[in-house]
């Protein structure tokens, strides 16, 4: 069975791949294949935190509830 990559070491490796496509002298077969990998990766980073996220739980008054996802309390940006 293949282990995924520690978190950590998918965001470095994420952090590198988007270093490379901003400097923009990439031929465009290779900046689409290191495009692939950065989704890759961001998808894999997104359902690790996901996972982490319904993992943890937050002692309040009431008790322990789900920790919270962040977007609960986001107000609409006044224009």
């Amino acid at each position: 069975m293949s282990q995924k990559p520690k978190f950590e070491k998918q965001m470095e490796r994420l952090q590198r791949v988007v270093e490379e496509l901003e400097k923009g002298d990439l031929a465009l077969e290779k900046s689409v294949l290191l495009y692939k990998e950065g989704q890759a990766l961001a998808a894999s980073c997104r359902e690790q935190l996901e996972k982490a996220r319904h993992a943890v739980t937050v002692r309040d008054e009431d008790g322990l509830s789900p920790f919270p996802d962040g977007m609960e309390n986001e107000e609409e940006p006044e224009l």
